[in-house]
C-alpha cells in the first residue's frame, strides 16, 4: 500500500529589509496581514511548520520556532536550523520559503510538493518574471540534509548563498504568487489590490458589470440567457376542453349509449354528442360538442351487448376534463423579466405558443489555458504538465450559463496575453486559467494594465482561489482569471462564475445554499477554505481536512464542496457549491 510522506515547511522569518530601512520585513502588513502570517496561512495544512528567526511569542504553540547560529548567518544556516528542529524522517517532503511572498497561497505550496519525489528530489518555484525562486522550493528531507551536511563539512554554512545548495540536479515549476518583496515599491504593488472576501468580491462584480444589450432570439437557442421582458402566453392552455384521463366523454346524467367512434388526441373534425350519448376518449383528446364531463374507466361499467354505459354505484362524481384556459389564458405572464432561460422556461413558453423572446445573453465565452509547461496532446516531455482541465471547463461553463465559443492554449509571453485580450471583440467573457499571481511582472496583470483594464477583484481571501482576477477591458469585455492548479481553477470558477453570468445577463445572483459542517473547527483557517464535503445520515456535511490542488481526485465521489468560513466552530453553516453531474 502506498503511503503519503509527511510534509513540513521551514519558513525563514529573520531577515531585515535593508532596502526598506532595516524594518522587520516579515512583520510588514499587506491587506491587514503580516507577510509572516501569509506564509503561515499557505503552509498551515502541512504536518509540521517551523519558523526560523527571532522568537515570536504570539505564534501558535503548534508552530516550532528556531534560530540560526550565529544570528544573521544567512538563509542556508537558517534552513539548517529549521530542518534540525523538525525531526522529520528521510522520506518526508519539506517546503522552504521566505516570509516575503505577499501572494503565496496553499495551492502553490501543494504544487511544489506534488512535483517533488525521490526521483525528483528538488523543485524550485519560477515566478511571473521567469526567475527561479530558490527561497520557495520543495525538497525531500534526505536530499536537503545531504546537501546541507556536505556544505557544512566543507566551506561551512555561514553566509552562504542559496546557490551553494541548489545545484544540479533540480527541477523548476511555474506557480502563482511567487514574486517576493525586496523594496518599498514591491510592498506598494502588493498592497494595490484589496484582499476581498468572497462575498465582497461577488458584490463588487454585481455592482461593476454592465448587463449585455437585449436582443430577440429563439428561446431554444438561449439556454443561460435572461429574459429582458416578461414572457407572455400567446394562447390559452389548454387551447380547448380536453380529457385528462382515458375514459368516456358523456352528455347528460346517464346511463349512456356508447357510440362506435373513438376520440383520440389530435383527431381532426368535429363531433357532437346528443343527450344520453357517450364516446370513448383518450387522454389529451378534445371533447366533442355537447359533452358535459369525462368519466375515467374505473368508475364505469359497460354492458357490451347493449352498449349501455353506467356509473358504478360507489363511484365518485367528478369531471376528468380540463376546461380551456385552465392553466392560463392568452396574456398570462409565464415568467417575469429577469428570469433565467432554463429548459423549464423553454418548455413552458412552447406550451404558451411562445418561441422567441427578448433576452440578454447567453454569455459568449472564450477559454484560455496558459503556461509554457502545459501540454494538451501527445507524450509529456521533461518539465511539462498535462492539461487536465481544458477539456472539462467548457462543460462547466455551459452548466453555469456561459457558452464556450473557443478553447485555446496560450504561451506565457507579454505580447501574447496583450494580443489575445485585445482581440476579444466578439465575445463577452474571457476565462483565463493560470498567470494570476500578484507579482509586478505578472504577464496577465501587466497586460491588463497596459490595455487600460479596470480591475474589479484583484485578490480574494480564500484557499484556494486567492490569486483570482475579475477585470473589465475598455471594450467592455470581462476577464475572469483563475489560478492555474486544477482544483483551484475549478472551485474558483464554480464559486464566482454564476455571479459574473448573473451580472452580465441582468438577473439576481443565485442565493447561496447552506449546509452544516460538523467538523468545521478542524478544517477552518484564517480564510475561507474550499473543501470537498460528504453528507452524513443526519443531513450534516463533513469536510475533507485537506485536498491536493494539482488534480481533481479529491472531487471524485463528492457531490459538492463547501466554503468553510474562517475560524469556524463545529456545526457552522457554510455555503455549498454542488458539482455538475
Amino acid at each position: 500500500m502506498t503511503t503519503t510522506p509527511p510534509t513540513a515547511a521551514v519558513i525563514l522569518a529573520g531577515g531585515r529589509g535593508t532596502r526598506m530601512g532595516g524594518v522587520d520585513k516579515p512583520g510588514l502588513l499587506v491587506h491587514g496581514r503580516r507577510l509572516l502570517d501569509i506564509a503561515l496561512s499557505a503552509t498551515a495544512h502541512l504536518d509540521t511548520v517551523v519558523v526560523v528567526g527571532p522568537h515570536r511569542p504570539e505564534l501558535d504553540a503548534r508552530i516550532t520556532q528556531s534560530q540560526e547560529s550565529p544570528v544573521g548567518a544567512g538563509p542556508v544556516a537558517a534552513i539548517w536550523a529549521g530542518l534540525s528542529a523538525t525531526g522529520l524522517a528521510e522520506d518526508a517532503l519539506v517546503v522552504v520559503l521566505a516570509s516575503d511572498l505577499p501572494h503565496i497561497e496553499a495551492e502553490s505550496v501543494d504544487a511544489l510538493i506534488a512535483a517533488t519525489s525521490t526521483d525528483n528530489p528538488v523543485t524550485c518555484a519560477v515566478d511571473e518574471n521567469n526567475r527561479t525562486q530558490f527561497l520557495f522550493s520543495a525538497w525531500t528531507v534526505r536530499e536537503l540534509r545531504e546537501r546541507l551536511s556536505a556544505l557544512r563539512d566543507g566551506a561551512g554554512l555561514e553566509n552562504q548563498p542559496m546557490k551553494a545548495i541548489v545545484t544540479e540536479p533540480f527541477s523548476t515549476l511555474r506557480v502563482a504568487g511567487t514574486t517576493d518583496c525586496d523594496s518599498p515599491a514591491d510592498i506598494d504593488r502588493a498592497r494595490s489590490h484589496p484582499r476581498l472576501t468572497i462575498e465582497q468580491a461577488r458584490t463588487a462584480i454585481t455592482n461593476a458589470l454592465t448587463p449585455l444589450s437585449p436582443h430577440r432570439a429563439d428561446l431554444a437557442d438561449s439556454l443561460g440567457a435572461t429574459l429582458a421582458q416578461p414572457l407572455v402566453a400567446l394562447g390559452d392552455l389548454p387551447r380547448s376542453d380536453v380529457s385528462a384521463m382515458d375514459g368516456y366523454a358523456v352528455s347528460g346524467e346517464g346511463p349512456w349509449r356508447v357510440r362506435t367512434e373513438i376520440r383520440i388526441a389530435g383527431a381532426d373534425g368535429q363531433l357532437e354528442l346528443g343527450e344520453g350519448e357517450a364516446i370513448r376518449i383518450a387522454t389529451g383528446a378534445h371533447l366533442p360538442t355537447g359533452a358535459n364531463s369525462v368519466i375515467r374507466d374505473e368508475y364505469l361499467s359497460l354492458d357490451e351487448p347493449s352498449r349501455i354505459l353506467r356509473r358504478l354505484p360507489d363511484a365518485p362524481y367528478r369531471n376528468d376534463a380540463r376546461p380551456r384556459g385552465e392553466d392560463w389564458t392568452t396574456g398570462f405572464t409565464i415568467a417575469p423579466t429577469g428570469t433565467a432561460v432554463t429548459p423549464s422556461v423553454i418548455s413552458a413558453a412552447a406550451s404558451g405558443e411562445v418561441f422567441d423572446a427578448l433576452v440578454r445573453g447567453p454569455v459568449r465565452a472564450r477559454l484560455i489555458v496558459t503556461g509554457d509547461e502545459i501540454r494538451r496532446t501527445g507524450p509529456l516531455r521533461e518539465g511539462q504538465t498535462r492539461d487536465s482541465v481544458g477539456g472539462i471547463l467548457p462543460y462547466l461553463l455551459e452548466r453555469n450559463g456561459a457558452r464556450c465559443e473557443s478553447n485555446s492554449h496560450l504561451r506565457d509571453t507579454a505580447d501574447s496575453f496583450e494580443r489575445v485580450l485585445a482581440d476579444a471583440t466578439e465575445l463577452d467573457l474571457l476565462v483565463v486559467i493560470g498567470a494570476t499571481g500578484g507579482g509586478a511582472a505578472d504577464e496577465m496583470r501587466s497586460a491588463l494594465d497596459r490595455l487600460g483594464a479596470r480591475t474589479i477583484v484583484g485578490r480574494v481571501a480564500s484557499r484556494p482561489g486567492g490569486s483570482q482576477i475579475t477585470a473589465v477591458l475598455p471594450n467592455g469585455r470581462v476577464v475572469l482569471g483563475l489560478p492555474g492548479n486544477p482544483y483551484a481553477a475549478v472551485t474558483t470558477l464554480l464559486t464566482m462564475l454564476p455571479t459574473v453570468v448573473a451580472a452580465l445577463t441582468g438577473r439576481e445572483p443565485p442565493p447561496p445554499l447552506l449546509g452544516i459542517i460538523e467538523n468545521a473547527a478542524a478544517v477552518s483557517s484564517d480564510a475561507v477554505r474550499l473543501l470537498p464535503v460528504t453528507q452524513s445520515p443526519d443531513g450534516r456535511w463533513r469536510a475533507d481536512p485537506s485536498v491536493r490542488t494539482a488534480h481533481l481526485a479529491g472531487l471524485i465521489g463528492r457531490s459538492a464542496f463547501a466554503l468553510v468560513p474562517a475560524h469556524a466552530q463545529n456545526g457552522a453553516a457554510a455555503e455549498l457549491v454542488f458539482l455538475p453531474g
